[in-house]
């Protein structure tokens, strides 16, 4: 004998499974943020973010950077680039109050990234897979933050924020 199963159970399943899983990671959630320059550089670029279980791709292109140089990158504490220093930015994204270091490695803020690598002319793509941090607005979220390229390498060690020098770029992650 078979039983039958109505739809509204399979759909109240499928709901639950679905609300287990967005905890446990992220389901494709997009986020992006156009840089502008700051500090009176040049430096401009776009970074596109995407959820996908346990980590989050972090996709970008920029100009106007020193070129063949590292440059600094790291998500924002504040969704506010409007200093012309982008000091307004606040510190780094660290909701869980660790110390600066090797994205990736445990040790670090969430908002740690790899140092971008610019090209002859000064301009960087930009590849990373990252965790620790999530696409939207709970308490690990960076919607909302900002998300700043600075002059010079983070050395990911010095504290609190790597020596990575004066912000010449910021964007809101929205």
């Amino acid at each position: 004998m078979m039983k039958r199963i109505s739809l509204s159970a399979v759909a109240l399943g499928a709901l639950a499974l679905a609300a287990c899983h967005s905890m446990d990671g992220g389901t494709g959630q997009k986020a992006s943020a156009t840089l502008d320059s700051r500090s009176g550089s040049n430096a401009k670029g776009t970074v596109n973010f995407v959820w996908q279980g346990q980590d989050v791709l972090v996709s970008a292109t920029f100009t106007g950077l020193k070129p063949n140089a590292e440059q600094g990158f790291h998500v924002h504490e504040k969704g506010d680039c409007s200093a012309p220093d982008a000091t307004s930015a606040g510190g780094h994204f660290n909701p869980d109050a660790k110390a600066h270091g090797m994205p990736g490695s445990g040790m670090n803020h969430a908002g740690d990234m790899p140092n971008i690598k610019s090209d002859a002319s000064g301009n960087a793509v930009y590849s990373a897979k990252l965790s620790g941090f999530a696409v939207n607005t709970g308490p690990n979220g960076i919607v909302g933050k900002s998300v700043v390229v600075h002059r010079d390498p983070d050395d990911y060690k010095s504290q609190p924020a790597g020596n990575s020098g004066p912000r010449i770029a910021c964007g809101l992650i929205k």
